[in-house]
């Protein structure tokens, strides 16, 4: 099987060329109709990377409240956004909110970032760990990863640590359930 480092450097490569800010709109609207986004009060967003899935508007469903993640040492943890949030670039080049964390207990849906993800519901992240180690203390929250469906796969290398999502939601509609596990 491919390494983990060169599937990232493929997918990191072949999302170049997507239509991206199209296959964002389609993602964010398939997300907006799945039930569990419409169930959900809390929700952990991310800041997209340049040619990532971008989920910004999200922000403006007004009945939510969102949160965004923050690395912390070798941990994330999770501010709260409002409006008047601010932004800056970590040392990962990722931009994070200024905003004081709040405990993570308080999330019931996890908007997790992915380069893949495979029909188990394995993510094939940026390498750091993060997610893992901090979707393994939140396993009370609903995990979903956006991901164009031409990054979904048959199988990824998958490590002991490596943690599931819940859910994956593609640019490609799969009938009146837009959203599922691939795997059930």
């Amino acid at each position: 099987m491919v390494s983990k480092t060169d599937l990232r450097i493929r997918f990191k490569t072949a999302r170049k060329e997507l239509d991206i800010q199209n296959i964002s709109r389609i993602i964010e609207k398939n997300i907006k109709a799945s039930e569990i986004y419409k169930n959900s009060k809390n929700v952990m967003l991310f800041y997209p990377l340049k040619f990532e899935v971008n989920l910004l508007g999200l922000l403006e469903d007004k009945g939510k409240s969102f949160y965004f993640p923050k690395v912390d040492g070798e941990k994330l943890i999770v501010c709260p956004y409002t409006k008047d949030t601010k932004f800056k670039k970590s040392a990962l080049n990722i931009s994070e909110p200024c905003s004081e964390p709040i405990a993570a207990e308080i999330l019931d849906l996890i908007i997790v970032p992915a380069l893949a993800v495979d029909k188990d519901n394995y993510r094939l992240g940026y390498g750091g760990g993060y997610y893992d180690r901090f979707l393994s203390q939140v396993p009370h929250a609903v995990t979903v990863v956006p991901v164009c469906e031409k990054f979904v796969v048959e199988k990824l290398p998958v490590e002991a640590f490596d943690i599931p999502v819940d859910y994956v939601i593609t640019d490609a509609a799969k009938g009146p359930h837009l959203c599922g596990p691939l795997n059930g």
